[in-house]
């Protein structure tokens, strides 16, 4: 950040210039998927907002739905992750305890809400990322239930509202609910749920889950399911092990302790194929037990949308025991290849590697080389991979590796400090294996890229995504010493139990006594990549220190980042994602900054944009509600933005 940026910032000086008259001359399209369409593009057509105006954008609407916690009740602190979605001219999203409400795109008034009085005392990251939506051709307008709201919850449950008026469909489950705990086995309170908006291919509605990461070797199976859009009644399940594999005990009937699919899922309805990014198998960093229940671990795996059954599978970590799992939804384009067209998949990793396959076979259409990585470290009864996959392009978007003389300070005490710690802790690039001396976690534990996925302009073939660095020490305990320093009570944050396993495991960012990350900045980017040829277009520092640290100590050192890109085809890039309290637009085309506005609390969600008619408006909205495992304040404002 330029210091007159800063400045400018700091007091609110708003563009000078008058405002040019509005274009009303291009298109108008809603935002009908929580990805902007089914494969996730994040991308819009519109063309009112540019570059050349962006900078003239001001707060159109603001909803507060009171729903958040602040962490001083015995509930911890929300996450407001949501994008919204806009169909029929009615914008529905949901609330962190999986409130679905119903407002007016162009005013922000409330039409409705519904409340599934979601039990929330023992989640450990209350959120909701999004809802989807189907509309049943059989059914006359005006019915009850032509288009229907379908929206997962932290409690395991499927629903289906009626989109006009927000009653449950009576004819979907058991009177408008799904129970997603059947043939899981027992889950602890919090362990099973559902935090991304479901997928929906035809007449069906594919969703996999949220299991709690580190708990146990026996959690709750990450079986993926097709339901009935109309009945609810289950179409198929995809259990993510080999056939030889099966459940055990009494009404299971999915294997547990299995990878699972967190994220979003993306489909294709041309191919007829789901797509599904998974997470690893439980618990993360420690594999010796698995005996082939990680044979679909952090892979993308292309299911049938009619059978389930899978028709490819591409995997990106050999044997994860570094929690690598893919946490950003597949974004689904076409690739402009020597003869033509290609329909391909861009897969973002926590790593900070593009994967560009063929979403038809799954193979490769920039080279990938299995290549040796560190061996030294593991544990006796562990092992780790000889070699990985690395994509030859695009470039890695995050460093390989950090060694103490790279580490950082404000002073010379504090970088001091980072060097003694970096030193300790074996640092031999990336999948360096957990050890019981320690390890350097590099990218760390949250990536790399993250749920926020990537936006892909088509017409550019620039694919934008955001990357955040910030190392992580990881450190495998053995069980006895675990136990005997702790109890039955370790400490809430910093250890996990890692259950049924020889080792838990201490897990931590790595900060300096002044609490900055050890590793040099900057600690966030946004990067443009050049699908044509997979190089990197341009990177810009994304984020200041604003709002982690006081005046002056604001710096562009960029920050951790949670949320993800939104392009348009005016050539402008929207994202919140960073821990300073800011709404930013890119130009596309050179990732110079081009506006940026203040916010009630951090960004941690994606946005998106509308406009619905010719003689109106294009909106661009953002959820303004903080994370509290970012260290963000919480919040409940859904902010709306329009050129006046």
């Amino acid at each position: 950040m330029r210091w007159t940026a800063v400045l400018l910032a700091v007091l609110g000086v708003a563009c000078s210039d008058p405002p040019p008259p509005l274009d009303y001359s291009g298109p108008v399209a809603e935002w009908t998927e929580y990805g902007g369409d089914k494969g996730g593009l994040r991308h819009s057509p519109l063309t009112q907002i540019t570059p050349a105006n962006v900078a003239h954008l001001e707060r159109a609407w603001t909803y507060r739905s009171g729903d958040f916690f602040d962490g001083t009740t015995t509930l911890g602190p929300s996450a407001f992750q949501n994008t919204p979605i806009v169909v029929d001219g009615t914008l529905y999203f949901c609330t962190p305890t999986n409130r679905v409400i119903a407002l007016d795109p162009e005013t922000g008034a409330e039409r409705w809400i519904f409340d599934p009085q979601v039990d929330v005392s023992n989640v450990y990251n209350m959120n909701c990322r999004g809802v989807s939506t189907w509309l049943d051709p059989e059914r006359a307008d005006g019915d009850l239930c032509r288009r229907r709201i379908v929206t997962g919850t932290l409690d395991a449950r499927l629903i289906a509202l009626d989109a006009r008026t927000g009653e449950l469909c009576p004819d979907f489950g058991d009177a408008g609910t799904v129970d997603l705990t059947g043939g899981i086995g027992d889950i602890d309170s919090g362990e099973y749920g559902v935090t991304s908006a479901p997928a929906i291919l035809g007449d069906r509605i594919v969703t996999g889950s949220m299991v709690l990461d580190n708990r146990r070797v026996d959690s709750p199976g990450g079986v993926v399911r097709a339901f009935d859009v109309r009945s609810g009644e289950l179409r198929w399940a995809w259990d993510p092990v080999l056939p030889e594999v099966t459940p055990e005990g009494e009404g299971v009937r999915y294997v547990r302790g299995t990878t699972n699919a967190w994220t979003t899922l993306s489909v294709d309805p041309k191919l007829g194929l789901v797509y599904v990014p998974t997470g690893n198998s439980s618990p993360d960093y420690y594999g010796g037990h698995r005996n082939g229940l990680d044979h679909y671990s952090s892979s993308v795996v292309a299911l049938d949308g009619a059978t389930g059954e899978v028709r490819w599978h591409f995997r990106t970590v050999h044997h994860d025991i570094w929690d690598y799992d893919i946490a950003s939804q597949p974004t689904l384009f076409d690739f402009q290849g020597p003869d033509g067209p290609v329909p391909a998949l861009a897969q973002p990793t926590k790593m900070g590697f593009l994967f560009v396959l063929d979403r038809a076979t799954g193979e490769p259409l920039f080279e990938v080389e299995e290549r040796p990585v560190p061996q030294e470290g593991v544990v006796a009864d562990d092992y780790v991979s000889p070699t990985q996959p690395f994509p030859v392009r695009p470039e890695p978007l995050h460093p390989q590796r950090l060694t103490a003389d790279e580490a950082f300070g404000f002073t010379f005490w504090d970088r001091g400090k980072c060097r003694e710690l970096i030193a300790s802790l074996r640092s031999d690039g990336l999948y360096t294996p957990p050890s019981l001396q320690g390890t350097v976690q590099y990218p760390g534990m949250v990536g790399g890229m993250n749920w926020g996925s990537a936006a892909i302009d088509p017409e550019r073939q620039i694919l934008v995504v955001n990357v955040q660095r910030i190392a992580t020490k990881i450190r495998l305990i053995p069980r006895a010493e675990f136990e005997a320093e702790f109890g039955d009570n370790p400490p809430a944050y910093g250890y996990e139990p890692q259950g049924g396993t020889p080792y838990a495991l201490e897990r931590s960012p790595m900060l300096s006594p002044f609490g900055a990350p050890c590793n040099p900045p900057p600690w966030g980017e946004l990067a443009g990549v050049d699908l044509r040829s997979g190089q990197t277009l341009w990177r810009t520092t994304l984020g200041t220190t604003r709002d982690l640290a006081p005046w002056p100590l604001w710096f562009d050192y960029g920050t951790p980042n949670l949320g993800g890109p939104l392009a348009t085809a005016g050539g402008v890039v929207f994202i919140g994602a960073t821990t300073d309290h800011f709404l930013r637009a890119f130009d596309s085309n050179s990732g110079e900054e081009v506006w940026r506005t203040r916010l009630p609390t951090a960004a941690h969600a994606t946005p998106m944009t509308y406009r619905l008619s010719r003689s109106g408006k294009q909106f661009v909205v953002i959820a303004s509600g903080g994370h509290g495992l970012m260290g963000t304040p919480p919040g409940d404002h859904l902010i709306a933005y329009a050129l006046p």
